[in-house]
């Protein structure tokens, strides 16, 4: 029997993340506040819902891709809650503050609801191609039940523990993303104005111990590497806005426990100035020009 997953949240990844549940052979239900997204849903085969109750009624699965705590713990409390079937499971692929995932999961337990936070890594093309990482925060049981959904949209399905963790690892992980890439762009400015070619300082660093993701997989120097939004003038791949919203979720999760993170915080000083320059819509690896 087909299962019907309600998607709520159609944007630059959830529109391409609902479009493989379809391709996987999943009935989709799917609520946007953009038309244009709904449409573009539609034309993948997915039945248009009016709202976000509207999409989860009678589905056996909820699945929520939205931009902040605020819209996730109200879609979920105003909307969700009160329309899902019993037994429905919840998967809540917003990358958000862990204090909230742990709020919204307690009620959902409260409101008989399996609940697990699984916010992704990957990307807009890992989104369209099917090939994000889930990292997972929940019980073992609901785990196990998300697993055979978020597979269908990525290629990495990883359980950090219980509710929030997955929003933990998220925030972790892209604090140093942020603070190698800036590393990784200062390194490169500084290289050339001693008069090293970058293509000569790519090719020994990254065979060296300097080597890391965002000089090999994601080098933020123009015709340097493996292509990257950098040969497409900094459009496209993952912004400057959005990874200050991680740095920024990062550094307050690490205020609240009293953890030392000196390096996130200078990271998410240069991304705010590299925001406040008009470039929040960039590519984070524009951080070379304003490093240079």
């Amino acid at each position: 029997m087909t299962q019907t997953i309600a998607f709520i949240g159609l944007g630059n990844m959830g529109g391409g993340m609902a479009a493989n549940l379809l391709k996987n052979g999943y009935a989709v239900r799917a609520f946007d506040l953009s038309e244009d997204a709904l449409a573009k849903a539609e034309s993948h085969g997915a039945v248009r819902a009016a709202s976000a109750a509207d999409a989860a009624a009678g589905a056996d699965a909820i699945v929520t891709m939205l931009p902040a705590g605020t819209h996730v713990e109200a879609v979920y409390t105003g909307q969700v809650f009160g329309a899902a079937k019993p037994g429905a499971l919840l998967l809540d692929c917003s990358t958000i503050d862990v204090a909230t995932a742990r709020r919204v999961a307690e009620a959902a337990q409260a409101a008989g609801f399996t609940m697990v936070d699984a916010p992704v890594s990957g990307g807009i093309a890992a989104a369209n191609g099917g090939t994000l990482t889930f990292m997972v925060g929940g019980s073992d049981a609901g785990f196990a039940a998300a697993k055979p959904i978020l597979s269908a949209m990525g290629k990495a399905v990883i359980h950090a523990g219980g509710p929030g963790n997955g929003q933990a690892a998220k925030i972790c992980n892209n604090m140093l993303l942020g603070s190698t890439m800036v590393a990784t762009c200062e390194t490169f400015a500084m290289a050339q104005k001693l008069g090293l070619d970058p293509q000569t300082f790519y090719d020994i660093s990254s065979v060296s111990s300097g080597q890391s993701w965002s000089m090999t997989s994601y080098c933020p120097v123009p015709g340097v590497g493996p292509q990257t939004p950098a040969d497409n003038g900094y459009q496209g791949g993952f912004a400057v806005g959005l990874m200050l919203k991680d740095l920024k979720l990062a550094t307050q999760a690490a205020a609240s426990v009293s953890a030392s993170v000196p390096m996130g915080n200078a990271a998410e000083a240069l991304y705010q100035m590299l925001a406040n320059r008009g470039e929040a819509q960039r590519d984070f690896g524009l951080m070379i020009e304003m490093l240079s």
